[in-house]
């Protein structure tokens, strides 16, 4: 069985990480979607609620599971029997710093592949950033994200407004 970890901060997940959860999914016979608590972006949601609205975002898939990790990816991904790495490329400007991580995995983790896929051009521009801008501005949320993960985020703004 080949498993693949798909890591990220998810804040909140968006149609776009489910795209490629979907896409690897066609490569991977089972896939870990990985929420990592990431300090340097400064996540809006708490990682336990994004480990939720991951697995609500992802409970239509049949061999996805979604967990919360902490450390270095590579361990995890040892850890966890994987055989890959799966990181989405939205457009020119992620490649640099994704190929930069993927050949530090390599060099540190000997023959770990990470796999670069790219959402469907609809979510090509898609971000988490633009998410949480449009969800605090009370704008329209459900082409971007699935309508549990649309309610939680104006569930959110809205208790933070008060």
């Amino acid at each position: 069985m080949r498993i693949g970890v798909y890591p990220g901060t998810f804040d909140p997940i968006t149609r776009g990480h489910t795209d490629i959860v979907a896409r690897s999914l066609q490569l991977f016979d089972r896939l870990i979607v990985a929420v990592a608590p990431n300090p340097r972006k400064e996540p809006l949601l708490p990682i336990n609620d994004r480990v939720e609205l991951a697995q609500i975002a992802t409970k239509n898939f049949a061999h996805v599971e979604v967990e919360a990790f902490n450390g270095l990816l590579v361990e995890y991904v040892h850890s966890r029997g994987a055989h890959g790495i799966i990181r989405g490329l939205r457009a020119l400007s992620d490649f640099e710093h994704e190929f930069q991580m993927a050949l530090l995995n390599r060099k540190i983790a000997g023959q770990l592949e990470t796999v670069f896929l790219m959402p469907s051009e609809e979510y090509s521009y898609l971000t988490s950033s633009i998410v949480k801008e449009l969800a605090m501005f009370g704008g329209p949320l459900e082409d971007f994200v699935c309508p549990e993960v649309a309610q939680r985020l104006r569930q959110w703004y809205d208790g933070s407004k008060s």
